[in-house]
């Protein structure tokens, strides 16, 4: 009864928003250009907003009701979701957690569309009716965020807050454990082993990649992986120098029989390809899930995949003392503190081939979006940016042009970003650091055509039960580097409206090929062989599993699961 209690006020959240956008976009492409009938559609929309002020005021007081009644004893309520007979809270279902998500994220994506139709309509428009416009784009924004909050919210109150918590420690700690066992065989002479060579032709954050791939190709076929890593272009002592050995007993690619990939499962020793030329392709490729863990991340997660390359990473960059240190000495020199937005603007040699140029204030504008998200809940009382960028006058520029942020970082480590100093033993602490910073930032601002962008959000992934709501890209989808395709799946029909966009039936699902932040995403229909633009308010993400390895043998102990509540 209560899961449908908060279903029924997430459907009133979005038809509410639905209804007033709706209204609001007929009313600003009204082409009557007089001055009397533009100010007379402003006050049709004012009059439409207040309909929306009471029909929020309703929704809390809905909200208050279902929360803090006092004939609803909070402690029962808590008390009903305690022990499971595996140890854990009962958490919400399925379909709860993924509408709760989904209206999330159509809310957002009907304001890219809004806000971009209405930025067109200010560049076609002129004098008053450019103001008038730009009068209601920043009203609607205020209701989208205030919208967006009440949205948030529901998971903090709908008592299910402890469970996400747990249920991701628990996840956690369960493929910490099985890589850890993995790593360590008990006898490395006659061990199982993937030998993967770590230097990569490319740049920092693409290397840090590369072993995560031959990472899950280890755990997925259950053999030890063995990086060789001397003589690494960033540091010439290998991994070791700054983070942690993959393994605690096994590090030599010994063996009785040696093969390259795929070999056979009898072959001791199998070396592994970078992921371009990997043949025969194994379906265990990242965006694949386990079969095991997939439906427990589904729930969890709002972009699993992103949680499960997370778990790697966090297991790979397990920092030296030495490392860890200079973190620490880094965080008390620049006073890094929260609130904070990470901001990465990648430029150099990424621009003009891989990636488009976007200003300062294209990033700007994400942040202060969130500054103002942020302040209908809490207090702020200055407004941080963290800075890295490779391109060392964006420091300055960001001093002038927003003196009222606070601009944390170092232009130091950019100067050892230029593509001449880029191998450096300085330039791999600068990475290092400011990856580390990036994800422990509270929001991230940059775009994913950038593999350091990347990594920190995935980083950013393991810290938190469900971080994918927590950044925005000027430019890509996440996506991974040599990966399977990532698909949506219609959830509602749609009819081309023109040669740019294609039809959709319920259950078609579409190879994506990109998200334009405009409303509107890009792929092919799977089903018709049909390229072009589709709402993407009309699908959903569908996620894939393989048969990984799935390590019967090791599992939480009823210690471990009792220590983590504790």
């Amino acid at each position: 009864m209560r899961q449908q209690g908060w279903l029924r006020i997430l459907a009133f959240l979005a038809f509410s928003w639905v209804a007033f956008l709706l209204v609001t976009v007929k009313l600003v492409r009204q082409q009557d250009t007089s001055d009397t009938d533009s100010s007379q559609r402003l006050a049709r929309a004012l009059r439409e907003l207040d309909k929306l002020h009471k029909s929020n005021a309703e929704l809390n007081a809905l909200v208050l009701d279902l929360n803090y009644n006092p004939r609803i004893d909070n402690k029962k309520i808590l008390l009903s979701y305690f022990q499971n007979s595996k140890g854990g809270l009962n958490g919400p279902s399925e379909e709860y957690e993924l509408s709760r998500r989904r209206i999330f994220s159509n809310t957002r994506e009907l304001w890219y569309y809004v806000n971009s139709e209405l930025q067109s309509l200010v560049k076609e428009g002129d004098g008053v009716k450019v103001e008038h416009i730009s009068k209601i784009k920043d009203i609607v924004g205020e209701h989208y965020r205030s919208l967006l909050k009440d949205v948030t919210s529901l998971a903090d109150v709908d008592g299910h807050a402890i469970w996400r918590q747990q249920e991701s420690e628990n996840l956690s700690n369960l493929v910490q454990k099985r890589l850890k066992h993995l790593q360590n065989p008990s006898d490395c002479a006659k061990a199982r082993k993937l030998v993967c060579d770590l230097n990569k032709g490319c740049g920092y954050g693409c290397q840090l990649h590369h072993v995560v791939y031959c990472f899950i190709v280890a755990y997925a076929t259950e053999r030890t992986l063995i990086l060789r890593s001397k003589g690494w272009r960033y540091s010439k002592g290998g991994w070791q120098d700054v983070f942690l050995p993959l393994s605690d007993t096994c590090l030599l690619p010994n063996g009785e029989t040696t093969n390259r990939w795929p070999g056979h499962r009898n072959t001791q020793v199998i070396t592994l390809p970078i992921i371009d030329s990997i043949n025969p392709r194994p379906p265990f490729l990242p965006l694949a899930l386990p079969e095991d863990l997939a439906p427990r991340l589904n729930v969890l997660h709002g972009d699993p995949v992103v949680w499960w390359i997370g778990q790697f990473l966090k297991y790979m960059l397990r920092p030296q003392p030495a490392t860890s240190n200079k973190l620490d000495e880094y965080a008390k020199k620049v006073k890094f503190q929260k609130p904070i937005v990470g901001v990465h603007i990648r430029r150099t040699d990424k621009v003009g081939t891989e990636a488009a140029f976007h200003k300062l204030d294209e990033y700007m504008v994400h942040v202060e979006q969130y500054y103002k998200f942020k302040e209908l809940t809490d207090k702020v009382d200055k407004k941080r940016v963290y800075l890295a960028t490779d391109e060392p006058k964006l420091f300055s520029e960001a001093k002038r042009k927003y003196p009222e942020y606070e601009i944390v970082g170092d232009e130091d480590i950019s100067k050892t970003a230029s593509i001449s100093k880029r191998y450096s033993d300085q330039s791999l602490s600068g990475i290092i650091t400011d990856i580390h910073f990036l994800s422990l930032s509270d929001y991230l601002v940059c775009t994913f055509s950038s593999q350091v962008c990347r990594v920190a959000y995935e980083i950013m992934n393991s810290l938190h039960p469900d971080a994918s709501t927590l950044y925005t890209s000027l430019d890509d989808i996440y996506y991974y580097g040599g990966q399977k395709r990532r698909l949506h799946v219609a959830v509602l029909p749609h009819k081309a409206n023109g040669p740019h966009e294609m039809n959709l039936l319920v259950g078609d699902e579409i190879a994506v090929a990109g998200n334009h932040w405009d409303g509107y995403s890009k792929g092919t229909n799977l089903r018709t062989k049909e390229s072009g633009l589709y709402p993407t308010f009309k699908v959903s993400p569908k996620i894939e599993t393989a048969p990984f390895a799935s390590y019967p043998d090791v599992t939480l102990s009823t210690n471990e699961l009792q220590e983590q509540k504790r």
